[in-house]
């Protein structure tokens, strides 16, 4: 028996509303990390593990969830585990180590699950639209993820950090409760992918390089999410001022949710988004190595690596759809970049900080992500230049 048609503008607005979660039980953390510090009595290595878990149970579990999803489908297997996020979320505001830790780890499966399957629903269930499914999925996440980072930021100021994760943990509940018309649709897709001889992504070259493009740009935004208003504070900005101008880099990237699909399928179009994520991602974050507070300049410094870091994730999203043939494909090579790409990801924030609490100083870590910027473009160019993964 066949599924029910696809309502298609009721899939968008559910699924952004997924996408929206899907940083921002991360991106409320770093203007929180001096008053969990505070609160908890934790160092500044342990408070950069609270960005790492998710990047850690991301490694681990995005294989996982592509065979969870395989054997129970897509839709249903984001539910449930949008129960787990949810879970997570309210577990981390009792006031005890254990608790923040083990509920961002439950967050982290819950936003795994949304991170592996959505590009793959976007190409099942809208197969000529995927630029735009790709714009709105894109633009939810970092959107609300930003504007996550600047109400975490106000809220501390007037509440208490457990009534801040308390409100900004809600919006997980609406996504899951608009999420269940989608379970009609639900469908397993053993008997499909069953008629398919399939070869690995594991085995083939291009799977390693998109990994390697999405580990870089996941290593890199994540250590920027976590320390940059430590790097601005050092600086000499006020705590509010740092927090703001991390939300400034998060926005900073939501017109690559437009950009990227628009050139990324004209001619020449790669070669110019390369470019660009080389000046915003490598270059210009060599900025925050002067000593200044002179606002304008951070200013300016920030929303350029904030264009930077929106197209490094909208070009790694592109390549999981673009570069793929069905949306099982995409599914495995969305797990195999999440899985070996975020384990790389989850070294950055807790070697970043501890490095600092060493050096005393942030210059050599902005230079390696300099340098990790670099690789992230070259990565690009290759799979730029490769064909689409092989069936």
């Amino acid at each position: 028996m066949s599924a029910p048609k696809l309502n298609k503008k009721w899939f968008l607005l559910s699924m952004m509303l997924i996408a929206a979660n899907l940083r921002l039980p991360i991106t409320i953390i770093p203007p929180l990390l001096s008053t969990i510090e505070k609160n908890l009595g934790i160092p500044k290595s342990l408070a950069g593990l609270i960005t790492s878990i998710p990047l850690i149970t991301f490694a681990v579990f995005s294989p996982v969830i592509v065979k969870l999803a395989k054997k129970f489908g897509n839709e249903l297997t984001v539910f449930i585990f949008f129960i787990v996020l949810i879970a997570g979320s309210f577990l981390r505001i009792i006031p005890v180590v254990w608790a923040l830790m083990l509920g961002t780890f439950l967050a982290g499966i819950g936003i795994d699950s949304g991170n592996v399957l959505v590009p793959a629903m976007i190409k099942d269930h809208l197969p000529n639209q995927i630029p735009l499914g790709t714009s709105l999925y894109t633009m939810s996440m970092l959107l609300i993820g930003a504007i996550g980072t600047a109400l975490s930021g106000i809220l501390i100021t007037k509440i208490s950090l457990q009534a801040t994760l308390a409100i900004l943990s809600t919006l997980a509940i609406v996504a899951a409760i608009f999420w269940i018309p989608n379970l009609r649709y639900n469908q397993k897709d053993q008997e499909q992918t069953a008629a398919i001889k399939y070869r690995s992504v594991w085995n083939q070259s291009l799977g390693w390089l998109i990994t390697a493009f999405f580990g870089l740009q996941s290593l890199v935004y994540y250590s920027f999410v976590t320390w940059l208003p430590s790097i601005l504070e050092s600086h000499g900005i006020s705590s509010i001022l740092a927090s703001n101008l991390l939300t400034v880099l998060q926005l900073s990237g939501l017109p690559c949710s437009f950009i990227v699909p628009f050139l990324s399928v004209r001619k020449h179009g790669m070669k110019w988004l390369l470019t660009m994520l080389l000046i915003g991602y490598a270059i210009s974050p060599l900025g925050y190595l002067l000593t200044t507070s002179n606002l304008v300049f951070l200013s300016i410094i920030t929303v350029l690596t904030g264009f930077g870091s929106g197209l490094a994730f909208n070009m790694a999203v592109i390549f999981f759809t673009e570069k793929t043939t069905n949306p099982y494909q995409t599914a495995e090579v969305s797990g195999m970049a999440q899985s070996a790409g975020y384990l790389l990801a989850a070294v950055g924030p807790v070697t970043f900080g501890y490095l600092e609490n060493s050096l005393n100083s942030w210059n050599m870590i902005l230079v390696i992500l300099a340098v990790m910027s670099v690789l992230l473009t070259l990565s690009g160019v290759l799979i730029s230049r490769h064909k689409a993964i092989a069936e």
